[in-house]
């Protein structure tokens, strides 16, 4: 089966298997639980890669099993069961976390309204931001954000210095949900720090599995409140990675994976691919409308990092998404998702085409 359902379908890129299985079948045992030598290499890489400067304090790094798991830990490093967290109406940890921010970190989400593209503006935040101190309202500690969009669009460096600006003014943490982040650096051609620590983000769930991994994902600290061991801590992160059960015991086989995907850009490689493939796909749709003449197709958001959302026809569906797996985003309208991961090849798109041709002569 191939499918353009989720970068999630994919399988694992091939480095990735090879280090997998090279350290698997190397024979040798290592110490459990993060203290074994990749782990500590790979969080070297990690602050080579994201600090600004050698002054810089050094980020820390935690791998966990999972996205849900990088944003639970996240959030129960920054917050009290009395605290509430801000994030986009359309996000990942409000629509397809399930109750488990509320149920396991006990905080409130506060959902803010998204503009047509899946951003959220400092406007709208700071409405939400007028009960700070009252004691009868949970109070704001953490502004969250995916990076890209579920959109697949993309925050510039400007819009990020902005909105971490705003989040510093009202003492808030900010935070990046960095599911795709590698897709967002490469469509914004930049470093990985500059979309990071250069702007000010606090804590990062840097994503893994959607970029080739066979799992595990990353949460990567740069304020140094958060880390500190001294009273003035809010949830030391290290007491915080077990109580939440994403403490990985054999944790240097998640390391490997990023250490492999870190080393030599094969983050860039990968995410750039998978860009220019929706790219593809993008023009092709594209030219199915200029040659028929008809709007059976419409492309509803900007195309800029691998996600393309639009709308067909509802009795497309699902001959369509029977040969290709992909989401329905809104059945009103029938605007769907298609997503383009590292192995998405010029052949998968030829296909899908050629069933939309189809379809538009039957």
């Amino acid at each position: 089966m191939r499918a353009f359902a989720s970068d999630n379908y994919a399988g694992v890129l091939p480095e990735i298997v090879s280090a997998l299985s090279k350290e698997a079948l190397s024979n040798s045992h290592a110490r459990a639980y993060g203290h074994d030598d990749i782990s500590h290499e790979v969080r070297l890489v990690i602050q080579e890669i994201f600090n600004s400067s050698s002054d810089d304090p050094s980020p820390d790094v935690y791998f966990v099993f999972n996205g849900t798991g990088a944003n639970i830990l996240s959030i129960l490093s920054c917050t009290h069961s009395y605290h509430a967290v801000l994030c986009a109406d359309i996000s990942h940890i409000i629509c397809d976390e399930s109750t488990c921010p509320e149920t396991v970190a006990g905080v409130r989400l506060i959902s803010i309204p998204t503009d047509e593209n899946g951003k959220i503006n400092i406007d709208i935040i700071e409405e939400k931001l007028d009960r700070i101190g009252d004691m009868h309202a949970a109070q704001p500690r953490m502004l969250t954000i995916a990076q890209p969009t579920e959109y697949g669009t993309v925050y510039t460096i400007n819009e990020l210095k902005q909105l971490s600006n705003l989040a510093k003014k009202y003492n808030l943490y900010f935070h990046i949900d960095g599911a795709r982040l590698f897709n967002a650096a490469s469509s914004l051609n930049c470093n990985l720090r500059d979309i990071t620590t250069l702007v000010g983000v606090d804590i990062l769930s840097l994503g893994g599995t959607k970029a080739g991994l066979m799992y595990g994902e990353a949460v990567i600290v740069f304020n140094q409140s958060l880390i500190q061991t001294n009273g003035n801590t809010i949830s030391p992160l290290k007491y915080r990675h077990k109580q939440v059960m994403q403490l990985a015991s054999k944790q240097r086989f998640i390391a490997i994976q990023f250490l492999t995907l870190l080393k030599n850009d094969l983050w860039k490689k990968s995410s750039e691919y998978s860009n220019s493939m929706a790219q593809l796909l993008k023009k092709r749709l594209e030219l199915i409308s200029e040659k028929t003449n008809k709007q059976l197709i419409r492309i509803t958001k900007p195309v800029e990092t691998n996600a393309i959302f639009l709308e067909i026809p509802k009795d497309w569906y699902e001959p369509l998404s029977t040969i290709f797996p992909f989401y329905m985003w809104r059945i009103k309208n029938c605007e769907v998702r298609l997503m383009c991961s590292f192995d998405t090849t010029e052949n998968d798109i030829d296909q899908f085409i050629n069933k939309i041709n189809e379809l538009i002569q039957s």
